[in-house]
């Protein structure tokens, strides 16, 4: 159940249009509820403010929808991560309303549209096109949480004059995601050059030496940018997580 549901089965209560025992039987189910392979949390909502997410990675078909169909039975929207082509085919088969973004791997059950409710806009900037697999979830879930979303893409430090070009977006930004793999150095930069909170996500591109993103991760967390913050490699997810709450303050 998210905040504002609850707020409105409570008004219903106190203006008699439900009796307390009817409302009681509604929340019986927080604040989780069973299911053959789970215990979904459907009571995430109301303590962040956002539902519980569904990571698709090591799940099957059967079970992301079991997961789903009890947060959409609870009034909730389903945001799934790290889902296959293969496996959202075989979901949406079960459950039809279901949208699969291919390029983020995000399954949604949900509102086509979704309200804007961040205060500012979200900027996700990537340092090359290599970047965009993870860019692209960090947009997906932004967007799916309420997210007005900039995108800015290949304007790493090999030429910096590609991303000076795109100051103006970056510097009306509320939150800046930073994208970037081989040596990480982008979100240093960005963090120089705008006052707002950088998120800085290291990919796992690049050449041997990269270790899988652990380069790019070191030198982000040795950032000398006092504004950027960092989420783990290839976490696109975490960052618009926290770029969301971010903008809602």
């Amino acid at each position: 159940m998210e905040r504002e549901a609850l707020r409105a089965l409570l008004d219903q209560v106190r203006r008699g249009e439900v009796e307390p025992d009817d409302a009681l039987a509604r929340l019986a189910a927080l604040p989780y509820v069973e299911t053959p392979n789970a215990r979904v949390d459907t009571h995430r909502a109301l303590r962040i403010g956002l539902p519980e997410v569904v990571l698709g990675t090591g799940k099957t078909a059967a079970q992301i929808a079991e997961i789903a169909g009890a947060l959409r039975a609870a009034g909730q929207t389903v945001l799934a991560t790290r889902v296959a082509p293969d496996v959202a085919e075989a979901v949406a088969a079960r459950l039809p309303e279901a949208d699969y973004d291919a390029a983020g791997r995000l399954l949604w059950l949900g509102p086509a549209e979704v309200p804007i409710v961040g205060k500012g806009t979200i900027a996700v900037v990537t340092a090359g096109t290599a970047d965009l697999p993870v860019a692209h979830e960090a947009i997906g879930v932004a967007r799916r949480f309420g997210n007005k979303v900039e995108v800015v893409v290949d304007v790493g430090v090999a030429g910096l004059h590609r991303l000076l070009a795109a100051l103006p977006v970056l510097r009306e930004a509320r939150v800046v995601i930073a994208v970037a793999g081989m040596e990480g150095a982008l979100p240093s930069v960005v963090g120089g050059l705008v006052d707002r909170p950088v998120i800085a996500v290291p990919t796992s591109v690049g050449y041997g030496v990269s270790q899988g993103g652990f380069v790019a991760l070191l030198g982000m967390l040795a950032s000398c940018a006092a504004n950027v913050s960092v989420v783990n490699i290839d976490n696109g997810f975490g960052a618009a997580y926290v770029a969301t709450l971010a903008n809602r303050l």
